[in-house]
């Protein structure tokens, strides 16, 4: 969920990444303890960290969206600046007005890809080579659309992207084409929920998005909803359902294991994180007083959970959290 700054070019800070062991966590303790702040980045620069995949090394692939950058952070390399997205003369681009970039999805091979929000026809989805390099556009998504969260479906070869103006999940063939809007409806749309008891989100709906045990979940932030679209056999969505409440301002999030519908939501506006568990009821893990400084997403790896934070609103210490998942401390 970004917000308007000023472009700036990025000076890359050699920052370490403490990925450290966990030891199993006893039925007594918190879900998510340990939490620790291990890169700091530099606003001013437009190294706003929006989103995150992490690498088999564990290292974290970021998009530093105002500097429009996809950055490694590694504990052995530092930060390292895997590609720049093609500057925009003159973006237009829906809520923020500037050209960013959004959501990253990484696959098996390593290749990445990445959401581009600019207003213009370079408006789409981009491909990365494995390790960085040269970006190149594989399909444009509408140039009046938000292209937010993005995923790949890896079994199918296909990618979805949630549009946070539109209320639409586009659906595009990993190796590029024109795109299918695969799901539309009320659920995903920018309104805000009637009679909500948080801070309404102007402008910004359907906006995380992960691909999950055969379905496409996409958090609504204006709304406050976490939402699952079953694929069915044949490719198409089954009804929007929606699975969470009451998560005013939620961005991306991620799943703590492969086979539960427990996640980790980012709560941008109030600089927190919740554990969502698998009957919509949540409960905050991570706070401000953590290090979190308006968190965009999250990722979880084994029992380490990363947190980026884009300092959008607060405008003091974009970086990157890390945290300790206990995986069975369940209700």
């Amino acid at each position: 969920m970004p917000r308007l700054t000023r472009s700036a070019g990025v000076t890359a800070a050699v920052l370490a990444l403490s990925l450290l062991a966990t030891a199993p966590a006893s039925g007594g303790e918190p879900p998510v303890t340990d939490p620790r702040v291990v890169a700091h980045f530099d606003f001013a620069a437009g190294q706003t960290p929006e989103n995150i995949a992490v690498e088999p090394d564990g290292s974290a692939d970021l998009t530093f969206s105002n500097a429009r950058q996809v950055a490694n952070i590694s504990r052995t390399r530092g930060t390292r600046i895997l590609a720049t997205l093609p500057a925009v003369a003159n973006p237009h681009t829906p809520v923020v007005g500037a050209a960013i970039v959004l959501g990253i999805a990484r696959a098996y091979d390593g290749t990445l890809y990445v959401n581009y929000a600019t207003g213009t026809s370079e408006t789409g989805i981009w491909r990365i080579p494995r390790g960085g390099g040269t970006p190149r556009q594989i399909a444009q998504l509408p140039p009046n659309g938000f292209p937010n969260g993005l995923a790949l479906d890896e079994r199918r070869g296909v990618l979805y992207a949630a549009d946070s103006v539109l209320g639409t999940v586009w659906r595009v063939p990993r190796s590029g084409g024109t795109p299918t809007a695969w799901a539309v409806g009320t659920a995903l749309q920018p309104v805000t929920a009637p009679h909500s008891d948080g801070p309404p989100v102007a402008g910004v709906g359907a906006n995380g998005l992960k691909f999950h045990r055969n379905a496409v979940w996409v958090s609504n932030s204006a709304t406050g909803t976490l939402l699952r679209i079953r694929v069915r056999h044949n490719g198409f969505p089954a009804p929007i359902q929606t699975r969470a409440t009451g998560l005013y301002g939620i961005d991306d999030f991620a799943f703590v294991e492969r086979h539960r519908d427990t996640a980790l939501v980012a709560l941008i506006g109030s600089n927190q994180v919740a554990r969502v568990r698998p009957d919509g009821t949540h409960t905050v893990v991570l706070t401000r007083q953590d290090g979190l400084s308006n968190p965009t997403s999250v990722a979880v790896r084994g029992r380490t959970v990363y947190v980026p934070s884009a300092a959008y609103f607060t405008r003091q210490d974009p970086n990157l959290l890390l945290a300790t998942v206990h995986q069975r401390a369940r209700r």
